[in-house]
């Protein structure tokens, strides 16, 4: 069957290669991940000088830490000299440098090459040009975006333009005052599917009455099959008993107080392309991001984030994490049940999209043009 067989109901999807094919899953890390704007860690988790975290970016390890400043540095996290990785763990906290484990080159906080053995002997070198190469680097909703890009694209367009295209304007998320909450708790899935699959799981709503009983509950609405990211400025609205976002629907923690009296009672979910998902309710906000480490697999970190007092407090914030940690279980599921599929000769040419799903295919539309690949790659 081709495109145009098909019945005005339905739209084709990706064929099956986009999720299977190494080649593509490269161009993908070249011309979607290295080349836009890339959420990775919570500012607050660098709160001093020399705490450092690395993030997988597309093909680069990247290192993001504190400056002595107080600003915030991303570098390849690679030494000049000989290529090694320069910060082997995930995060840490360094004095003054960074040292290689190699041969001992020593950078700065600020990425300057700083010591090196018998590098008083080198004066022709020169310690900024030898230093850790740059990553682009942007602070927004308490979190730390970079970009490899040699030219980033522009933040506002790409990012807070995401958010304001779903949203309807900027004023909206900053209700929430993001940047000021606490993480209450962080989950992180290793998730054994294609990053579009969760992309695409996470935009549509036809599989919430199927998959998601709690959900539906909470969100009534949902069980109609329309996702709340369907129309601009939409946010699902909790059912008529229901006291808060939580698993059994019970009364959730304190609420946000910038939360507009017509935000009050609604779910917002947001993408940001390439890896965000941002999930706005009265009383806490839940924030995903998206790691791609190979075409079937995807590292998925997710947090919850509270008021600090709340967080502070050691108020129980278990039932509002279980309701959308079930979620995301039931999510990824779905997600590893189809990435197989993704390679049997009934996926060759794609499957279809039914009219609730017909905004998937701008998702598919978008990354075409950015791999620039024709429908028949």
């Amino acid at each position: 069957m081709t495109m145009m067989d098909l019945p005005p109901s339905l739209i084709s999807t990706l064929p099956g290669e986009y999720y299977t094919d190494s080649g593509l899953f490269a161009l993908e890390q070249e011309r979607v991940f290295e080349a836009m704007w890339f959420c990775v860690a919570r500012a607050a988790e660098l709160a001093k000088p020399g705490q450092f975290r690395t993030y997988q970016v597309g093909r680069e390890s990247v290192l993001v830490s504190r400056s002595r400043d107080g600003s915030i540095k991303a570098f390849l996290n690679i030494c000049r000299h000989r290529g090694a990785k320069l910060c082997t763990e995930e995060s840490g906290e360094v004095k003054r440098a960074f040292q290689c484990p190699y041969h001992a080159w020593t950078y700065g906080l600020d990425g300057k090459l700083i010591a090196a053995p018998n590098l008083t002997s080198m004066p022709d070198i020169d310690r900024a040009e030898y230093g850790l190469i740059n990553v682009h680097v942007r602070e927004w909703l308490g979190y730390v975006w970079v970009c490899l890009a040699d030219t980033p694209p522009s933040f506002e367009e790409d990012v807070t333009g995401a958010v304001v295209a779903r949203l309807g304007d900027a004023e909206s998320i900053e209700n929430y005052g993001i940047e000021g909450l606490r993480l209450g708790r962080r989950i992180t899935y290793d998730v054994k599917a294609n990053w579009k699959l969760i992309i695409e799981n996470f935009m549509e709503c036809y599989h919430c009455a199927t998959i998601h009983p709690e959900l539906t509950e909470v969100l009534p609405e949902f069980a109609d099959g329309y996702a709340a990211q369907y129309y601009v400025g939409h946010g699902a609205e909790f059912g008529e008993d229901i006291q808060g976002f939580t698993v059994d629907g019970s009364e959730g923690l304190d609420r946000i107080p910038g939360v507009a009296e017509d935000q009050d009672r609604r779910y917002y979910a947001i993408t940001v392309n390439p890896q965000v998902f941002i999930n706005l309710v009265p009383d806490h906000v839940i924030f995903h991001r998206m790691y791609p480490l190979a075409h079937d697999r995807t590292v998925v970190e997710c947090d919850w984030l509270y008021l600090p007092h709340v967080v502070e407090s050691g108020k129980d914030v278990s039932r509002s994490v279980e309701l959308f940690h079930r979620v995301n279980q039931q999510d990824f599921d779905a997600c590893e049940r189809t990435q197989p599929g993704m390679s049997s000769r009934a996926y060759t040419k794609g499957g279809v999209l039914v009219p609730s799903e017909h905004h998937i295919g701008a998702f598919h539309t978008w990354l075409r043009e950015k791999l620039d690949t024709r429908a028949g790659h």
